[in-house]
């Protein structure tokens, strides 16, 4: 009987998960329903590629090295969705369709599965 090496990670994963980040005020501008329905349509349009649609972050806290704690932060965040892809340029394909492009950047990180 041969004796097989576990599978390494990336040969575990079939389809990645990724973060898409959002900087600036991806629901800025417009009227509130009608940025909600463009955001709906856009999920829709992902269908089953949408693990979580997400949220906007709304306040921020940061916790220094060495544990001293101040309110506000300096990435300027402000929310995110995850997506599954193929690739890290297919998940960014599909965040070059956010109706969230015209007031923000959007970073599309790769996640890593742990353990």
């Amino acid at each position: 009987m041969a004796v097989t090496e576990p599978l390494s990670w990336i040969e575990r994963r079939a389809v990645g998960k990724y973060v898409l980040i959002y900087t600036g005020r991806p629901d800025a501008g417009g009227d509130p329903g009608a940025v909600t329905a463009s955001w709906q349509r856009w999920f829709e349009g992902l269908g089953e590629a949408v693990v979580d649609v997400g949220n906007p972050f709304v306040s921020c806290t940061t916790v220094a090295m060495d544990g001293a704690v101040s309110e506000g932060g300096e990435l300027g965040l402000t929310g995110y969705s995850i997506v599954q892809a193929d690739s890290l340029e297919a998940a960014a394909d599909m965040a070059k369709g956010c109706p969230g492009r015209v007031n923000a950047q959007i970073e599309v990180y790769e996640t890593v599965p742990f353990g």
